[in-house]
């Protein structure tokens, strides 16, 4: 995630981070369940008060661009139909499960074309 805040810009700086972090998500630069850094580690990272940061994660959240999942963190969210949302939800679940269980990506990759091929009927 790349952010650059400017000083001369005619926008607050929590618009800027606002805007950029949509941007970013929008165009799947960060993607469905990327985790975004703390607000304390972005701030400090931009040069910003930690207020300003958390006022444009409120408002990222308000347009539901981002998630937070209390202690867990902050989290791009699935944009478009409930269907999707559902399904990306679902699919995080599963990759965070498959890491902690200690799963190699491709094994995990693998029982997940398996079980589509299940339930959809093809060998």
């Amino acid at each position: 995630m790349t952010l650059k805040i400017h000083i001369d810009d005619s926008a607050a700086p929590y618009e800027q981070v606002r805007a950029q972090i949509s941007d970013q998500a929008r165009s799947g630069v960060l993607p469905v369940g990327y985790r975004l850094p703390t607000v304390r580690g972005l701030a400090e990272s931009l040069g910003l008060a930690a207020n300003t940061v958390a006022k444009a994660y409120r408002a990222l959240e308000s347009d539901g661009v981002i998630e937070t999942r209390g202690r867990h963190g902050t989290y791009v969210a699935a944009a478009g139909s409930a269907a999707e949302r559902e399904l990306a939800a679902a699919a995080q679940a599963y990759a965070e499960r498959a890491r902690r269980l200690g799963m190699a990506e491709s094994e995990a990759a693998a029982a997940v074309r398996d079980a589509l091929r299940a339930a959809y009927g093809k060998e």
